[in-house]
């Protein structure tokens, strides 16, 4: 889930809801500020507000079913592995051996789903703060997580995330990974705590010394000088950096990601490197593997 959110002081449009136009269901959604994508939809799965956002399962037509959040899609049935399998595997094979996994969001369970793939996790901790998207998809979405929920090695928490990292850190916890599947760093205020630098320093102290972060980040074309933001906080923090970028369709826009490391240059893996690691795993994918991480180490980052 990639969190995507309106950009602040922007207000999307009827959020949540459909407009009904002629005989058409349509939903209407930010891109960028000043652009938007319609879409048709068939049907309607599920709709209610949380505490914290508005949540639709809807039938898109040329999509498939998708979850909505506040209006805006975050993933559908036809293109979700595309973000999903770019989010995870790069970190996941830049560490060699990931036993221990953190994914903040994730509320699907397809980021849980992606991670539980490789045989060498042992615990794959999950934390997102709305009860109410898991039990959603749980029920609506089990092409997403097919059933990553209960597999033993999965852990799943309904809490802040921002919280669950002070005590966590509190407690000296550590991962090999940390995986952020979180809101967009131009949403709401409480996003911007979640990029900053003093977050960035707090993962650091969750993760063991070669340990390997990655967070999605929105899109460097039509937020430049956010992303930019997120992406010196993240190398303030830590020594080897790589951004990347992935075409989601239902986004309108190339997903923007950053990966980061304690020990490990991102760019000194080779295809032949990926590959090995994913088949010594037993990672089955549909878009990701050796010659796709290469491609994404050596793309030009397109900025607004």
């Amino acid at each position: 889930m990639a969190g995507r959110t309106c950009p602040e002081g922007w207000v999307c449009v009827n959020p949540g809801m459909v407009s009904i136009i002629g005989s058409e269901l349509l939903l209407a959604e930010s891109v960028g500020v000043n652009v938007l994508m319609m879409f048709k939809i068939k049907r309607v799965y599920f709709h209610a507000r949380s505490k914290y956002q508005d949540i639709m399962v809807a039938d898109v037509v040329d999509f498939g079913k998708a979850l909505i959040l506040d209006g805006l899609i975050q993933s559908s049935e036809r293109t979700e592995y595309i973000y999903h399998e770019s989010l995870v595997h790069p970190a996941m094979v830049l560490h060699p051996n990931p036993r221990r996994v953190l994914i903040l969001g994730g509320g699907e369970g397809a980021t849980l789903r992606e991670v539980l793939k490789h045989s060498t996790v042992e615990k794959a901790v999950m934390v997102d703060i709305d009860e109410l998207v898991v039990k959603v998809a749980r029920e609506y979405l089990k092409e997403w997580h097919q059933g990553a929920f209960d597999d033993p090695r999965s852990e799943v928490v309904i809490e802040d995330g921002m919280k669950y990292v002070e005590e966590a850190v509190s407690k000296g916890l550590k991962f090999d990974v940390v995986i952020m599947d979180l809101t967009d760093p131009y949403g709401p205020e409480v996003s911007k705590g979640l990029y900053s630098r003093e977050f960035f320093s707090k993962l650091d102290k969750l993760l063991v010394d070669d340990g390997v972060l990655v967070t999605q980040a929105g899109n460097s074309f039509y937020y430049r000088e956010v992303y930019d933001e997120v992406l010196e906080n993240v190398k303030s923090v830590f020594p080897h950096v790589a951004e990347y970028a992935v075409w989601v369709p239902d986004f309108g826009y190339t997903n923007n990601f950053i990966l980061a490391s304690k020990k490990y240059n991102p760019k000194s893996l080779t295809a032949r490197d990926v590959n090995e690691r994913l088949a010594g795993r037993g990672v089955k994918t549909r878009l990701f593997n050796g010659d796709f991480y290469e491609a994404l180490m050596k793309m030009s980052i397109i900025k607004g």
